[in-house]
């Protein structure tokens, strides 16, 4: 998944917290919170499940594409843009589209609207605003959320390549590394991911 779910389920809090009490009324905020994080889980998910699909297409034709010379990863770029454009679907990886965020703003967007449909129908919460207003407020403070934690990711990444020796991108050895970090720049922001 793009993002952690711990920090799916922060978004999520961040999200409530800021909606309530002004835009929505709510008296069981951590039910509406677990909508928010199941309903965001979902949309990353559903790319997981694609990239999925992609590689068991492209298992197929290994043989292929080792005797031919075509790159793996192209062909998995490919092979994942033709099935995006068949279904539909929106794009959650922010950075497959040139924006600096993990999620794309077109999959914001797309999540703000399903979120705002989803309270519209939850009989737990009151509405106060136009939809408009709430999925705007979503996209705002999903895009400031993310924009912070594009920091926190970046100042990760640089304190593991200026460890004394050099810790191949990729190893596991990185990717543990990487997460010590990122907690605790998260920290240093005053964010727990554990609350």
């Amino acid at each position: 998944m793009l993002l952690a779910r711990e920090f799916v389920g922060y978004i999520a809090r961040q999200i409530v917290a800021r909606l309530m009490p002004t835009i929505i009324e709510t008296a069981q905020p951590q039910k509406i919170i677990e909508m928010v994080t199941e309903m965001i889980t979902e949309e990353l998910l559903v790319e997981d499940r694609l990239n999925d699909e992609v590689r068991e297409i492209l298992g197929q034709y290994s043989d292929y594409m080792r005797r031919e010379g075509v790159s793996y990863q192209e062909m998995f770029r490919r092979t994942k843009n033709t099935l995006i454009s068949q279904r539909k679907f929106v794009r959650a990886s922010g950075r497959d589209t040139g924006d600096n965020m993990k999620l794309s703003r077109d999959k914001i967007t797309d999540i703000s609207h399903k979120l705002v449909a989803s309270m519209k129908k939850s009989r737990d919460i009151r509405v106060k605003k136009e939809p408009n207003e709430v999925r705007l407020a979503i996209v705002k403070a999903m895009t400031e959320i993310l924009a912070t934690e594009e920091k926190v990711d970046r100042a990760a990444r640089e304190k593991v390549r200026s460890t004394k020796r050099e810790v191949p991108e990729g190893s596991e050895e990185w990717d543990l590394l990487q997460k010590r970090y990122y907690a605790e720049e998260l920290k240093k922001l005053g964010i727990d991911l554990a609350h």
